[in-house]
């Protein structure tokens, strides 16, 4: 199996909500005559249910279940709806892909066809063991029905769904970033000379999901060449556009290199730290927006954003550069850059919020916590951004006490500038 077939596979598995209740409902299918053998010979006894009440009581159990599965699928849908249109459409993939979800979905489809392989077995003789292990599987049911309301209810509000988003993020940031910035590491490759050969794609379009960095190295390394991935992850790419340049070598690597590359309908956050900025910052620009006007929600996105600067400015993000053991490039690729991040991060909540206090405040205290605690290299685009907020608080708040109140730094918007200042050196 190749990496990218591996990859597709994990995506598969990872982001699907069927393949946990249809595996679920073969299990059940597969279990159900092996407690049926064992009822027959343990001769279980204890609730003694006679064939009419043990067939009306599991008629019962799996009408229950069912309607649970239709009111799970009709709250999920609605959930998910209200939360893409106050948020952002891009958790749509997230609420789907949740293992609560998927898990509770699981055992009501476990319990549903359970519960009809017992029934379709009630006759003259009544299967006590399969009986009881019905009763226990709908209690759970009804349990986990409870639950998973109140679950999505709090996995889906704003603070959740940015705190998940954010160390999310997190984690994408180390992989990507692997180095901090005090560490020494070599100087990126030129590539000055035009590349031997141009790998284009030949398949449909789609955003570049992930990168196979190994087999690409590894293959480099065998065919002497430097191989150039031309796309950034997250990027668009179209047919026909390219895809990989290659330097040297002596044969055609199409084949080899197209399955390195990892293609699909939507970014993720796989390999693609900026992708977390995106959410973030997108549900911050639909609670500014006039039809929802949530500043607050906006506050609590720039504190995920701040969490992540402060993450990756302490990585060195000159990364992209893989060489093998004797030190020579082999594989080039993009990565963003500190400036792709502030950029991200600032410039359009500062334009959206540009007539909220809370969210002049909040973006003061960032920018400024951030000059005083990254390292000196950090500092010039973030003074840039300041020094565009000085001019937006000027331009959008007319009265001078207006304009003073935005000019204050405030980690909670409003209501927590109290010696919240930190002096920028």
């Amino acid at each position: 199996m190749t990496w990218l077939q591996r990859h597709r596979l994990r995506r598969l598995l990872g982001a699907s909500l069927w393949i946990t209740p249809a595996a679920c409902m073969v299990g059940a299918i597969a279990i159900a005559p092996l407690i049926r053998r064992l009822d027959e010979a343990t001769r279980w006894s204890l609730f003694g249910f006679g064939p009419a009440g043990a067939r009306a009581l599991t008629a019962a159990f799996v009408s229950t279940t069912f309607t649970c599965i239709v009111f799970v699928f009709t709250i999920l849908l609605v959930a998910v709806q209200i939360a893409s249109a106050q948020l952002t459409p891009r958790i749509i993939a997230r609420a789907f892909a949740n293992n609560a979800t998927r898990a509770a979905v699981g055992l009501f489809a476990f319990t549903f066809v359970y519960g009809l392989a017992v029934l379709s077995r009630i006759d003259a003789s009544v299967p006590q063991l399969g009986i009881a292990l019905t009763i226990v599987l709908n209690m759970a049911t009804i349990a986990t029905f409870v639950y998973l309301v109140s679950y999505l209810g709090e996995h889906l509000r704003p603070v959740s769904v940015l705190t998940d988003v954010g160390n999310r993020g997190i984690r994408v940031i180390e992989q990507v970033y692997p180095s901090r910035l005090t560490e020494e590491t070599a100087p990126a490759e030129v590539l000055a000379a035009p590349p031997s050969q141009t790998v284009e794609l030949s398949s449909k379009s789609g955003v570049v999901l992930a990168l196979d960095i190994k087999g690409l190295t590894a293959l480099a390394e065998r065919e002497d060449c430097i191989i150039e991935v031309v796309p950034r992850v997250g990027d668009f790419v179209a047919r026909g556009d390219p895809l990989f340049n290659i330097y040297g070598g002596s044969r055609r690597l199409d084949t080899p290199v197209r399955e390195s590359i990892a293609l699909g309908s939507e970014r993720t956050m796989e390999q693609d730290p900026a992708f977390a900025f995106r959410i973030i910052v997108d549900i911050a620009l639909k609670a500014l927006s006039p039809a929802i006007n949530d500043p607050t929600t906006a506050v609590l996105a720039i504190d995920q954003i701040h969490h992540l600067l402060r993450k990756v400015g302490v990585r060195r993000l000159d990364t992209g550069v893989v060489r093998d053991r004797a030190g020579r490039a082999r594989l080039v690729y993009r990565t963003p850059d500190w400036e792709d991040f502030v950029e991200l991060a600032v410039t359009e909540i500062r334009q959206y919020g540009a007539d909220s206090v809370q969210v002049a405040r909040r973006l003061l205290a960032m920018l400024e916590n951030l000059l005083a605690s990254l390292p000196p290299t950090r500092t010039g685009p973030l003074r840039t951004e300041l020094t565009l907020h000085e001019e937006s608080v000027a331009l959008h708040f007319r009265s001078a006490e207006d304009r003073s109140r935005a000019s204050q730094p405030d980690s909670q918007g409003v209501g927590g500038a109290s010696g919240s200042r930190t002096k920028v050196p």
